[in-house]
């Protein structure tokens, strides 16, 4: 990816679908060429959160929310350390932030972490696209970067594809590092970072739990050193295929009987090691109004959700795994993609969205309780 970002505004851009649909616009961010799985957003807020969740690696993230950045940026509402998305696709971006707690702009943000992205381009006709179409590889390309469409083209069809794509060692921290509890400590989780966002663990903290956040590659004996009443799985990137050492990780978790909590990503690897297997949704679900029912409660949340894949478990019937019976406890009501599972005779759940909600609604923040009621359970 080559990149500047002077006189981004006035730069010509042009976005270049695998399948060979263009759009014309602005240069927005910074200037350059950048390519990655085109997908769409649907949240009209949290575009921050949105930005530097690790989920979003090597992706272009599409905003169906026609007007962004008016907000600006702040150092608050960070979720990791950095924009891990490879482009970013808006349409009417705010000329001048407005809100107390800005600090720069959104653009500018963008170009001084090298994000290329584009503005002024019809992104209801690209998010109609991609639902027909499905998500795909893409290209972003302005100032220098921009040659004919079929070299453009040939470029984008060059790019990795998502499928098969290992990703969330190159998110996850590299060293292991702890997130105190908030007050009197009750707990201690051993959470493996695969794409963690920071308010995780913070949920966690909340409800007096020691947080260790472990590197991707961690072992069981990494997990089990920090004498845990509880073990987290993570959301992530990737193709939950290729996560072989998280799978084998989990099932020594559940050999164990330790009280297991996993999201998104976590919530595939569990799929995995109970011998479910995982597919590409052909467009995935990506925002913060997704409607999800919990079937142990047949309560309707409102839920934050970023995942390109998904659990292929049954939803009429309880199933028999290694671990004893479990179910799906909860389903998106857009599509009937399995969102949750439960394990009936250990203590072990998941979720494919995020309760932590940031941004987002907090209507699944219960997770977290349920997630101690658990540890309690097996302290007692």
């Amino acid at each position: 990816m080559t990149t500047s970002t002077r006189g981004a505004h006035r730069t010509p851009a042009v976005l270049v679908l695998e399948d060979g649909r263009t759009f014309r616009g602005r240069a927005y961010g910074a200037v350059g060429a950048t390519f990655g799985e085109a997908v769409f957003s649907t949240g009209m807020t949290g575009y921050q959160e949105t930005l530097t969740d690790p989920s979003y690696h090597r992706q272009v993230v599409v905003m169906t929310a026609p007007h962004v950045g008016n907000t600006g940026i702040n150092d608050e509402d960070m979720e990791s350390k950095k924009i891990w998305v490879s482009g970013y696709v808006v349409r009417d971006p705010a000329r001048v932030p407005s809100n107390w707690r800005s600090t720069r702009s959104l653009d500018e943000e963008l170009a001084a972490q090298g994000v290329v992205g584009i503005s002024g381009i019809d992104t209801r006709a690209l998010t109609r696209h991609l639902r027909e179409r499905g998500a795909m590889r893409v290209g972003i390309f302005s100032g220098n970067a921009l040659l004919d469409e079929g070299t453009m083209l040939a470029e984008v069809r060059q790019a990795p594809e998502m499928s098969g794509a290992d990703l969330s060692a190159e998110v996850a921290t590299t060293e292991a590092y702890v997130v105190p509890a908030i007050g009197e400590k009750k707990f201690t989780v051993a959470a493996v970072d695969l794409g963690i966002k920071g308010m995780t663990p913070h949920r966690m903290a909340e409800r007096g739990i020691e947080v260790h956040v472990l590197p991707a590659t961690a072992g069981v004996e990494d997990v089990y050193a920090v004498n845990p009443d509880g073990v987290f799985f993570s959301n992530g990137p990737g193709d939950p295929a290729t996560a072989d050492h998280p799978v084998a990780l989990m099932r020594a978790v559940l050999e164990r009987g330790t009280p297991l909590f996993g999201i998104c990503f976590g919530n595939q690897i569990l799929g995995r090691a109970l011998g479910f297997g995982t597919f590409k949704l052909k467009y995935g679900h990506r925002g913060i109004n997704q409607p999800v029912q919990d079937r142990t409660t047949g309560k309707v949340e409102v839920t934050a959700h970023n995942h390109g894949f998904a659990v292929d478990a049954p939803l009429d019937r309880v199933s028999d795994t290694p671990y004893g019976r479990a179910e799906v406890s909860h389903v998106c009501l857009n599509d009937n993609v399995v969102e949750g599972l439960q394990l009936l005779d250990r203590p072990a759940f998941s979720v494919q969205y995020h309760p932590e909600a940031a941004a987002g609604p907090h209507d699944a923040a219960y997770l977290f309780d349920r997630f101690v009621n658990l540890m309690e359970g097996q302290r007692a």
